[in-house]
């Protein structure tokens, strides 16, 4: 009897495997392979007539899309991992990713109704979606981490309960192309660089080390715009001319950390770094209404980052908003032996800002930007929220010397830096070698000429003269903000975009910029704090509470889809 029920209960049990299988097996032969999407290049000559027609020189355009990499190239590698990613699932995601902060796509997640995976394929294909359309496309990738949804895929089986919802846990974040990435090509978006498998930089391993996602990397103003002049920003050999969502080739992106810009404001990321030495930052947050912290020299190592100067260069978070902004600062600061004005930061900006208020604070207002009707609409809402407004008038100084710090610093450090990180394909020594290779294709590799680095080998400057000059320009500059901030008790002075980054670098002095508004065209700007150095909590916390209470931030019309 009981061998009998036995053998019954065995035959039942192949039965019910083997039609298991069976449906599992037409399951997946009824999964429909998602059709391949193809980039193809275009006649660009109507465009680019166009952009002749502009105000602004910069933007009179001799190419859109880079000559030497292909677009196709920079999803090819993870193309499988879309096959089975339906338009359809896209669209149900867009609910849980578009426009939401960390905090809220993080609590998604422990709520199950998002994965690291998911999060992951759904950037990946909506930067294949818009940037394989040529009515649409930004320019504003280089490439993507082909490994990157396996990362998330080994995320995914933690114990999503104890994740900390204000962290970069499983967040996929772009950085810019001079920052280094094991595995990873960093080009500063020069064909000089373009298999410079260079070392991951000192923030790039803190990212790891939280567990964050490098996506890939951003297009860039080619050498930190530091190569040709009156040239378009955004533009690189590598990546094309990075376009400004909010007015596709009407509006500059701003530069040099353009694609970082743009990527955030388009939503082809959570967030994404950038680096600055005189408004590389603050111009391209601000052109894309994106919040964008330019810190203090120092707070953040500048170890592994393709340079310009060792004197004003510094990465720094750029967000869709202020809280994500606190949490990739907390994620990135740290004490780095090999940079050393690296130092030490022990503060949680995520806690320090979350009672935030702008009632009682001190601003200074700068009389001849009342005439800017969006900066009087912000002053007005600041004062409405208890801010305490004081008007003042800044006597207009120069920054005699300012370019030769830039130059002396890069014929010195980018050497410095081809020595101790780029990879062994890098052939290019120093920036005289950098002219000569540009020079055999002048067409490809430098359609707007090299002036600046050409500049770089005329200036004489000496070591002394250079030093003079920075401790110059400091005291200069620092005496343009604090007359003002000293008198006045200010805790921050209030401007626009990167109207007052020269002084700020210089002065080594830390800025935030916030959305702030929009032209009657359209065109994004930012109010941007300023303040004296390692204010970063007081910016954040100042930031945070203007956020708040204007809202103004919108995403781009034509790429909320």
């Amino acid at each position: 009897m009981h061998t009998t029920m036995r053998k019954i209960l065995l035959v039942l049990v192949v039965i019910t495997v083997f039609v298991s299988c069976k449906k599992q097996e037409k399951t997946e032969s009824q999964l429909k392979k998602e059709p391949k999407v193809v980039w193809q290049p275009y006649d660009e000559t109507a465009d680019l007539a166009a952009t002749q027609m502009l105000e602004q020189s910069r933007m009179h355009l001799k190419l859109i899309n880079s000559k030497v990499l292909d677009k196709n190239d920079i999803w090819k590698t993870l193309e499988p991992e879309l096959d089975f990613f339906s338009e359809k699932k896209y669209n149900n995601l867009k609910e849980f990713i578009l426009e939401k902060d960390i905090p809220t796509i993080q609590q998604q997640i422990k709520e199950g109704k998002l994965s690291y995976e998911e999060l992951t394929l759904f950037y990946i294909y909506r930067i294949r979606k818009y940037e394989s359309d040529n009515a649409l496309s930004l320019n504003s990738v280089i490439s993507l981490n082909p490994k990157v949804v396996e990362q998330a895929r080994i995320l995914d089986k933690t114990d999503k309960s104890n994740i900390d919802i204000y962290s970069v846990f499983g967040m996929p974040i772009l950085l810019k192309d001079n920052i280094g990435t094991k595995d990873m090509v960093t080009t500063a978006g020069a064909v000089a660089f373009q298999n410079n498998n260079a070392k991951s930089a000192f923030i790039t391993e803190r990212l790891l080390d939280k567990n964050a996602l490098i996506l890939g990397k951003a297009n860039l103003s080619e050498w930190a715009y530091f190569l040709c002049s009156g040239c378009p920003v955004g533009y690189s050999a590598i990546g094309g001319q990075t376009l400004n969502p909010y007015g596709r080739m009407i509006f500059e992106t701003g530069g040099s950390s353009s694609g970082s810009g743009v990527t955030v404001a388009a939503n082809f990321c959570v967030a994404a770094i950038g680096t600055e030495t005189s408004g590389s930052i603050l111009s391209p947050s601000s052109q894309n209404s994106v919040v964008g912290l330019k810190p203090t020299i120092g707070v953040l190592s500048r170890a592994g980052i393709v340079p310009i100067s060792s004197t004003l260069d510094t990465p720094g978070p750029m967000t869709k908003n202020v809280i994500d902004n606190a949490i990739l600062l907390n994620a990135i600061v740290g004490k780095d032996s090999d940079d050393s004005v690296s130092v030490a930061v022990n503060i949680n900006f995520v806690d320090s800002i979350q009672k935030s208020s702008l009632k009682d604070k001190r601003f200074g207002v700068i009389k001849e930007f009342l005439d800017d009707s969006i900066y009087n609409s912000a002053i007005e809402k600041i004062k409405k929220a208890g801010g305490t407004l004081i008007e003042i008038e800044p006597e207009q100084v120069g920054l005699p010397g300012f370019l030769s710090i830039l130059n002396i610093d890069m014929k010195n450090d980018l050497p410095a830096y081809i020595n101790s990180q780029a990879g062994n394909s890098v052939t290019i020594k120093n920036v005289e070698d950098a002219i000569t290779f540009n020079r055999e294709d002048s067409i490809i590799k430098i359609p707007y000429g090299q002036q600046l680095f050409e500049g770089i080998l005329a200036d004489g400057t000496t070591t002394e003269e250079l030093d003079t000059i920075k401790e110059n320009l400091k005291t200069i500059a620092r005496n343009y903000f604090d007359t003002h901030i000293d008198t006045r008790q200010l805790d921050a002075i209030l401007s626009i975009n990167n109207y007052h980054a020269g002084y700020a670098a210089v002065a080594k002095y830390p800025a935030l910029t916030v959305p702030m508004g929009y032209t009657g065209k359209g065109e994004p700007k930012g109010l941007t704090f300023i303040a004296k150095p390692f204010s970063e909590v007081l910016l954040l916390q100042l930031g945070y509470a203007y956020e708040r209470a204007t809202k103004e931030r919108k995403a781009p019309a034509n790429y909320v889809d």
